[in-house]
């Protein structure tokens, strides 16, 4: 089989603010895989519009496009080493989707978990983008022929289907090794942040306490007050990870410190066994703050020239395009499609 060059293609949707599991969870792994490996990375705004979209939502997108790319660049991705763009300035997205929708099979998509819990119990409510979402993960991943993709536990789904499709393309048109089947990239002891007020549930952009959170706009003053109301039990920090079992809310602390300290969860609870958590809470708080407000700052500095970032963007998606045009034209061809050769 024919050995694809390295490439990361990685994104994230422009719905409300980023914040705290978005950063550990991505940002700080792109960043550092920026150094390893060629990346692409995309604001994902076709995606963006499969459960909210009309007249009213449209400058609230705009918005966030910038908001994410911001995030990006304020984080540590670099532009120039990096291309950030936004789905809609590359259409090949779009274009290969429907192919791939083509290729896709009914049933591949009704095993997929993510639509029943976003669709809920009405499903025939729910937009046929929304269902087909999957799909258009794999064109924006295929298009240009990555090989590894940073997902999180809650997309692994989606990109195994992403391999079912490049495999069942590459049988279907007689081109064993035209696409390459991606590999997921997870990482860190932080990839799963959870709510600061709910150990058991996911650290969400959606939840409607802002206390759940730390957003990546938030000053410092609202960091570290975040950390210090964050819910715990009663019992002083363990000795042993073993002993954090059933305590979800101590284990999410201690990860998201770990994190953002880089170094592991049992280090951290090392240092710190049998300590009340309101001091440990005082150290997280400091360190949160030290990590963070440079990245709010920075987001700040970018957003007040929305000129600057929108230029990024365009700048990223015609290096974007440079790729995925010719891979395109070559999938034109296999297919059948009559036109420039």
């Amino acid at each position: 089989m024919t050995a694809h060059p390295n490439l990361v293609l990685s994104g994230m949707q422009p719905t409300n603010v980023l914040h705290l599991g978005n950063y550990l969870g991505a940002l700080k792994n792109w960043v550092r895989m920026q150094n390893e490996m060629p990346c692409l990375f995309c604001v994902v705004d076709l995606h963006a519009i499969t459960q909210d979209v009309g007249y009213g939502k449209r400058d609230e997108l705009s918005r966030a496009t910038l908001e994410v790319a911001a995030a990006y660049i304020a984080a540590g991705i670099d532009p120039a080493k990096s291309p950030i763009f936004n789905q809609a300035q590359v259409p090949e997205h779009a274009e290969l989707a429907w192919i791939f929708a083509c290729v896709a099979r009914l049933g591949w998509l009704d095993r997929m978990t993510q639509f029943k819990e976003k669709s809920g119990k009405h499903k025939e409510r729910a937009s046929v983008g929304l269902y087909t979402y999957p799909v258009l993960m794999a064109a924006d991943i295929l298009v240009y022929k990555a090989t590894h993709v940073p997902v999180g536990e809650d997309q692994k789904q989606h990109l195994e289907l992403a391999r079912d499709i490049a495999q069942k393309f590459n049988n279907d048109f007689a081109a064993p090794d035209f696409f390459p089947l991606p590999e997921p990239v997870i990482t860190g002891p932080a990839t799963r942040v959870m709510s600061l007020r709910d150990g058991t549930k996911k650290m969400s952009k959606s939840d409607e306490s802002d206390y759940s959170r730390i957003n990546l706009t938030d000053d410092a003053d609202a960091i570290a007050q975040k950390i210090r109301k964050a819910r715990t039990d009663p019992n002083p920090l363990p000795a042993s990870k073993k002993e954090l079992e059933g305590r979800a809310e101590a284990e999410n602390l201690i990860n998201i410190y770990a994190a953002l300290a880089d170094e592991t969860a049992e280090s951290v609870i090392t240092r710190f066994a049998g300590q009340q958590f309101s001091g440990f809470k005082n150290e997280l708080a400091e360190l949160a703050v030290a990590k963070l407000s440079p990245v709010a700052s920075e987001m700040r500095r970018l957003l007040a020239d929305p000129a600057e970032i929108e230029r990024i963007l365009k700048t990223g998606a015609q290096k974007a395009r440079a790729i995925a045009t010719p891979i395109m034209d070559e999938i034109k061809q296999l297919v059948g499609f009559v036109g420039p050769r």
